[in-house]
């Protein structure tokens, strides 16, 4: 019995093994190894440089503005989202047809493919799009939403968090309607705020939601690439590229595979290093909170 019982787990459980290491494990190999050469792509034997891509890397003006551009709308794109998420979660989690409509309109967004929300913003937004063109219509001056680089940077965020943070507050939704009505009575009898019973109360038992979306929301804006694609194209002058979008274009663009795999290879290591710090804090807050 034992024996069989054995199969019958390494069966079930061998699907997803395959799965797992085909499509993750296998590439993640791949891109170390070839990180580690100097390969266009097409050539049948890539070059072995060792180092060499990791040292230019670290000096590539390019990649050090991709980075802090990455950085900056990963950080404040993810606390936006969160913010605004959980604010929007508690204003519709109580269970009626006008709560449950907003919370469609508020999803919306993330169900479009984020290259149509860059064509879409685009049109908005534009030098020539719909707010500029009205303010000219009234004699008023061209706003640079994607012209300048800091209008184009600030641009670029709230569009990646108007398209994300709807995903946040359906997760919070779910969190808030798992909060124990009692514990919320019992807030209020002692005479709690609405501020208090939240913050002592409803905080702490969706800690974990908490600590998920923060997490979800900071890997998905560190990759982020086909909205910066439709939306500003990298520009101006190269200013809001972010990291993804420079990997691809080093990797296919200029033929530099093993380039691009050296630059991928830091971003998997920032990414899972940012993420195990942010799971680690909100650990140490949620104990703190208890007690």
């Amino acid at each position: 019995m034992n024996r069989r019982g054995g199969l019958a787990t390494a069966a079930m459980v061998l699907p997803a093994t395959v799965l797992y290491t085909v499509m993750l494990i296998v590439p993640v190999g791949l891109a170390i190894y070839l990180s580690l050469t100097d390969w266009d792509g097409y050539s049948a034997d890539p070059a072995f440089v060792g180092g060499e891509n990791y040292g230019e890397v670290f000096a590539d003006p390019q990649f050090q503005q991709a980075a802090f551009v990455t950085l900056l709308a990963a950080l404040a794109g993810t606390v936006a989202m969160n913010l605004l998420g959980l604010g929007f979660a508690v204003l519709v989690s109580r269970t009626s047809r006008v709560n449950s409509a907003l919370r469609m309109v508020l999803f919306y967004p993330h169900v479009l493919s984020a290259l149509v929300v860059g064509f879409l913003w685009g049109a908005i937004l534009g030098t020539n799009g719909a707010i500029n063109s009205f303010l000219t219509s009234r004699g008023a001056e061209v706003l640079p939403f994607l012209s300048d680089p800091d209008w184009a940077t600030v641009t670029l965020i709230a569009v990646l968090v108007w398209a994300g943070f709807g995903v946040n507050t359906v997760l919070y939704v779910a969190g808030l309607q798992t909060v124990p009505q009692s514990l919320l009575e019992a807030a209020r009898i002692d005479g709690a705020s609405k501020w208090q019973t939240f913050r002592h109360v409803t905080l702490p038992a969706i800690a974990p939601v908490v600590t998920v979306n923060l997490v979800l929301s900071l890997i998905t804006l560190l990759k982020t690439y086909d909205l910066v694609v439709s939306l500003t194209a990298g520009g101006p002058a190269g200013q809001t590229q972010t990291l993804a979008y420079l990997i691809l274009w080093n990797s296919f663009h200029d033929g530099r595979l093993g380039f691009g795999s050296a630059q991928s290879v830091v971003l998997m290591v920032v990414t899972a290093a940012l993420a195990l710090i942010v799971t680690k804090l909100r650990r140490k807050a949620d104990q703190g909170a208890a007690a």
